[in-house]
C-alpha cells in the first residue's frame, strides 16, 4: 500500500480542488494502516436548503459523503479515487451545525475499493450513512 499519510498531507490534499476550498473542510484524523479518515465540514449559510430554515442541504451532506470516502481511500493508497458509485442514506435532518465524516475502507482490490462513511452532528448524533465504491487503480 502506501507510506504513511500525516495530517498536514491529507489537508494539502484535500484544499486542492476550489469545491473543497469553498467547502472549507478540515481534516481532523488519518489512519493510513486502517484506512480511516475523519473530516469536518464547518456550517455556512450558504448550505442551507432554504432562506428561513438553517436545514442543510442534502446534496451538501452527499458531497461530503463522497469526499470522505475518496480521501479514506487515497490515504491508504496514496493517489486519488474517482468514484464509481455512491449510495447515501438520510437518517434525519441536521441544521445549522458542524459535521463530522468519519470514512473507513471496507476493501481496497486491485480494481476497486469500497468505503463506508457516517455522518454526524456537533452533538454526534447521525445524520446520514453512505457507501462509495472508487477505482483504486492510479492515474
Amino acid at each position: 500500500m502506501n507510506e504513511t499519510v500525516t495530517l498536514d498531507q491529507l489537508q494539502q490534499w484535500i484544499d486542492e480542488p476550489p469545491y473543497h476550498e469553498f467547502l472549507a473542510i478540515r481534516a481532523v484524523e488519518v489512519d493510513t494502516e486502517a484506512g480511516r479518515v475523519v473530516l469536518r465540514l464547518p456550517f455556512r449559510r450558504e448550505f442551507q436548503r432554504s432562506q428561513k430554515e438553517p436545514q442543510i442541504h442534502g446534496g451538501i451532506t452527499a458531497a461530503f459523503i463522497d469526499i470522505a470516502g475518496d480521501y479514506a481511500l487515497a490515504a491508504l493508497l496514496g493517489h486519488g479515487v474517482p468514484t464509481i458509485n455512491l449510495r447515501v442514506e438520510y437518517l434525519r435532518m441536521a441544521a445549522a451545525t458542524d459535521l463530522t465524516a468519519t470514512a473507513r475502507v471496507v476493501k481496497a482490490g486491485r480494481t476497486v475499493g469500497v468505503v463506508d462513511i457516517e455522518i454526524s452532528d456537533a452533538g454526534g448524533r447521525m445524520i446520514a450513512i453512505g457507501r462509495g465504491n472508487y477505482s483504486t487503480r492510479a492515474g
